[in-house]
């Protein structure tokens, strides 16, 4: 078998009805995970790309508006892989910046990451299985960025909680890794590929000369979750066609 290959692992993505968690679901299933596809918003798009690519796959709604909302979903059902892809953003002047919006963003993006993982890997410990966590950090787990204060502070975190747990559960065989994409083509981004000039200046900075694809992110995180991923623990791998070596 390919040490890529993830047949017989189960697979639980967050934030996977479009954009980076959806390529994420697909591309686990294709490399032959069942993959639960777990979304506050409807999740059947994702699950039609799965089923036509002969995939298997379910959906899960979530809401990690409350941190706290997956805490007993693992018990049981064999999960082995988590991918935490679920997040948001606020925009605003850090003098300007309310408690309710950094509140909102660190609950989705850091504290409901940690919860989830922590469940995962008690479940995990419990039946004594091997598994792989991924948390989609960000090229805000390295730079400042501006007017996103709480999202700059929750991806900064998801990257010292991914080292913090890879230190705890490397040696009870849990990998712990993270992917920190850089300018990828989706919904998210739209508006920056509509402004030429904006446009323009992202794509001067990206060595590659592209702007990257929702499947760049997938192939990283079926590697990070495979056996060629083995000896890899604590790693907050940039996928940003060369932005942060620029």
């Amino acid at each position: 078998m390919s040490p890529f290959s993830l047949e017989g692992r189960k697979a639980l993505v967050t934030g996977a009805n479009t954009g980076l968690g959806q390529a994420i679901a697909l591309g686990l299933a294709q490399a032959g995970a069942e993959v639960v596809c777990a979304g506050r918003r409807d999740v059947e798009e994702t699950l039609s790309l799965i089923s036509a690519a002969g995939g298997k796959g379910a959906g899960l709604k979530l809401d990690f508006a409350d941190p706290m909302v997956a805490r007993e979903i693992f018990a049981g059902q064999g999960f082995d892989i988590l991918i935490n892809n679920a997040g948001i953003i606020r925009r605003a002047d850090a003098v300007e910046f309310s408690e309710a919006d950094w509140d909102d963003v660190m609950d989705v993006n850091l504290k409901a990451l940690f919860f989830t993982c922590q469940a995962f890997a008690k479940e995990l410990i419990v039946q004594g299985k091997p598994g792989a966590i991924v948390n989609i950090a960000s090229l805000l787990s390295f730079q400042g960025g501006i007017r996103v204060p709480s999202y700059t502070a929750s991806k900064h975190g998801v990257a010292g909680l991914t080292k913090l747990m890879a230190n705890e559960w490397a040696s009870k065989g849990i990998n712990v890794n993270a992917i920190a994409p850089g300018y990828i083509e989706t919904n998210n981004t739209e508006a920056l590929r509509n402004d030429v000039d904006r446009n323009r200046a992202i794509l001067d900075r990206i060595p590659a000369g592209r702007w990257g694809q929702p499947e760049d992110i997938a192939g990283t995180a079926v590697y990070l979750c495979s056996k060629a991923a083995a000896y890899v623990h604590g790693a907050v791998l940039n996928v940003d066609g060369g932005w942060l070596a620029r």
